[in-house]
């Protein structure tokens, strides 16, 4: 009798498809994993417990109106630091006790509000080297990561107009400084020019459909605060950020029938979708 040597595609799972499909699947999974962790680590190095606790935070955008429309200041971040690093960024950081009414954390919205304000001005000034008034700043958005992050700052957004005086980077955390066009800013992130965090590249896109300073801060003053309490998925290789009003952020689910409001990160280039 002579044994018949059998195909490894003969055997087959209780899924229906053969080993060789399953591990196929198995390596495709761990390479969503894997890409997942190293979109997450570029903002920061893992802690021991990830994602448990947030950081509160501010930034500020200042806008100009240039020769050729609205512009923003953005900031280039020293490649050696643990968050953030190499990334363009606008003028912002954590808030410190100072920048609060007391010394202990803030209850009150308003109390909150006015500690992300004071920290947002502070550092306009330690970044930047602009003296930004408080007053001027208008409440754009919030901002909560997800929770696969490693450092979790939860960021207030301001906008405001740029104060006159010059740009004056400190060679240190901030290398360098831009004025971009939002449309620009986008354009040169899909080129892989400069590297943008979702928030940024969000912020961004909305200012775009502005022309002027003076009726983005008019239309922003009018909206309610959007809240960004952001979700992380996979659709294949692609890496999608989800947010409030989509129909999958609840569920995780990126396929789920409906609304969508989300920020898709491919290789060829980003692309935010917004509809009911």
């Amino acid at each position: 009798m002579h044994n018949k040597r059998r195909r490894p595609s003969q055997r087959v799972s209780r899924y229906g498809a053969g080993v060789a499909g399953n591990d196929d699947q198995m390596r495709a999974d761990r390479m969503r994993a894997d890409r997942m962790r190293a979109w997450a680590e570029r903002l920061g190095p893992a802690s021991s417990e990830p994602g448990t606790e947030t950081i509160p935070a501010a930034t500020v955008v200042l806008l100009r109106d240039g020769a050729e429309g609205i512009e923003a200041l953005v900031l280039l971040r020293n490649s050696k630091l643990a968050f953030a690093g190499g990334m363009w960024v606008f003028p912002g950081g954590r808030v410190d006790a100072g920048d609060r009414v007391s010394a202990e954390p803030p209850d009150r919205i308003d109390d909150v509000i006015h500690a992300a304000r004071n920290a947002a001005v502070r550092e306009s000034a330690e970044e930047a080297g602009l003296l930004v008034a408080p007053d001027s700043l208008t409440v754009y958005a919030h901002w909560s990561p997800p929770k696969i992050a490693p450092k979790r700052f939860a960021t207030w957004f301001f906008v405001a107009p740029a104060p006159s005086g010059d740009v004056v980077v400190d060679g240190g955390e901030i290398h360098e400084h831009a004025w971009v066009r939002p449309a620009d800013g986008l354009a040169r992130r899909d080129a892989g020019e400069i590297e943008l965090a979702p928030p940024t590249w969000v912020t961004l896109h909305d200012l775009a459909q502005f022309a002027t300073v003076d009726e983005a801060i008019a239309a922003i003053g009018l909206r309610e605060p959007e809240f960004f309490e952001t979700q992380i998925v996979m659709i294949d290789n692609t890496i999608v950020a989800m947010w409030q009003g989509d129909a999958g952020y609840e569920s995780g689910d990126p396929h789920a029938v409906g609304g969508r409001h989300r920020l898709l990160m491919a290789d060829e280039g980003w692309s935010y979708e917004r509809r009911n």
